[in-house]
């Protein structure tokens, strides 16, 4: 009986289902244990609250993404624009007018509710839809640099631009996303080689002009500066060494009081000291599992923007997962990026789950087809 409820209101990759259910577990033991201390000071010793907090934000980005994907995602195409256009000035407004966290204006406070919204977020989605719509109709035409190549790089570099004001890596990611889908999206070379050019300088005048010029410099010079390793590093080489290979065991980390936000930025590294080299191997090949399914997705897509829509949101996703895993381990220069579906968060955890339905969207409809064809087949031969 369960199993039939299941295939009628669960549609799509199954294997992805699980993925999602995977990361949802671990993201509430590891968020309550990195959390436990924090939550002990700031509520009066109720160690449990930031668990609750997350797991109900966890729910209720999986009612999202459940509602997502029973919306065909051809849908999609038709809402991109509008949401592309809505981001802009809420992207201004959280610049001039945001809330103040860790020296960066990224947040807007919804009032009634008091919980903090990236404009960011819903950017991302709309540009990468957006851009998966534009060029799965412009396939044949991407020679024709006016008319049809100019709105798909002047959007995606003004929108990379604004939310380089306030926050320089997420652009950065999202401008790598971009790239990524109009290569798949078979754009020309020497017309990508311009965008990078453009989207470069444009990016450029818009970390000038924001908040985090300072920060992204010296985050940079910090990087390669082999003399001084920056604190946030040096605690989580610690919580990595100490955590072996089999870690400490849940609940036990000593660096989630030491290292800062344990929860978000560095939970790669609490996973790791807690779960040892095996926790972070299953969490790595999750995410690899997650950009598999959602390739599998993409090569049976029968049309392009589902097939490019899917791709978009599923290297958007696996790109900051590496990006955040690579930060905490000192591949790269520390970024403020969470680590997808782990870090504990706010409306993020609702976009990103938004993200994943669309995805299911693609490869429900997929399914939906293969039985079409296979009924049709059989009906013939018979």
């Amino acid at each position: 009986m369960i199993k039939q409820w299941l295939q009628r209101n669960l549609k799509g990759d199954a294997v992805l289902w699980g993925i999602v259910l995977m990361f949802s577990l671990i993201s509430m033991a590891v968020v309550y244990s990195a959390t436990g201390t924090l939550a002990y000071k700031q509520k009066d010793g109720n160690t449990e609250y930031f668990l609750f907090k997350h797991s109900s934000l966890i729910f209720i980005g999986l009612a999202f993404m459940w509602l997502a994907h029973k919306i065909d995602y051809r849908y999609y195409s038709r809402l991109s624009l509008v949401a592309l256009i809505l981001a802009v000035p809420l992207l201004l407004y959280t610049f001039f007018f945001g809330s103040n966290i860790n020296e960066a204006s990224r947040w807007i406070t919804i009032p009634v509710i008091n919980q903090t919204f990236q404009p960011s977020d819903l950017a991302k989605l709309a540009l990468i839809s957006y851009l998966a719509s534009m060029l799965s109709k412009k396939q044949n035409h991407l020679d024709d640099w006016k008319r049809n190549l100019l709105p798909i790089f002047a959007w995606t570099a003004f929108i990379c631009a604004l939310i380089a004001l306030t926050n320089t890596s997420t652009a950065v990611l999202l401008f790598l996303t971009s790239l990524l889908l109009m290569f798949i999206g078979r754009v020309p070379m020497k017309s990508l080689a311009v965008f990078v050019i453009a989207g470069a300088m444009l990016g450029g005048v818009g970390l000038a002009a924001g908040q985090r010029l300072g920060t992204a410099v010296s985050r940079v010079e910090a990087f390669f500066d082999e003399s001084e390793t920056a604190f946030q590093l040096e605690q989580s080489y610690i919580a990595i060494a100490t955590g072996g290979v089999v870690g400490k065991g849940p609940g036990n980390s000593d660096q989630r009081d030491i290292l800062p936000h344990p929860y978000s930025d560095f939970i790669y590294a609490i996973i790791l000291e807690e779960y040892g080299l095996m926790g972070g191997v299953l969490v790595l090949f999750l995410y690899l599992a997650l950009l598999y399914r959602g390739l599998v997705t993409v090569t049976k897509s029968n049309g392009a923007f589902g097939g490019l829509l899917a791709a978009g949101l599923s290297f958007s996703l696996v790109l900051q997962g590496m990006i955040n895993m690579g930060v905490a381990v000192g591949l790269g220069p520390i970024t403020g990026l969470p680590l997808p579906l782990l870090s504990m968060g706010g409306t993020s955890l609702i976009f990103t789950g938004i993200s994943i339905g669309i995805i299911l969207s693609v490869s429900r409809t997929v399914k939906a087809e293969e039985t079409l064809g296979s009924t049709a087949k059989v009906t013939a031969n018979a």
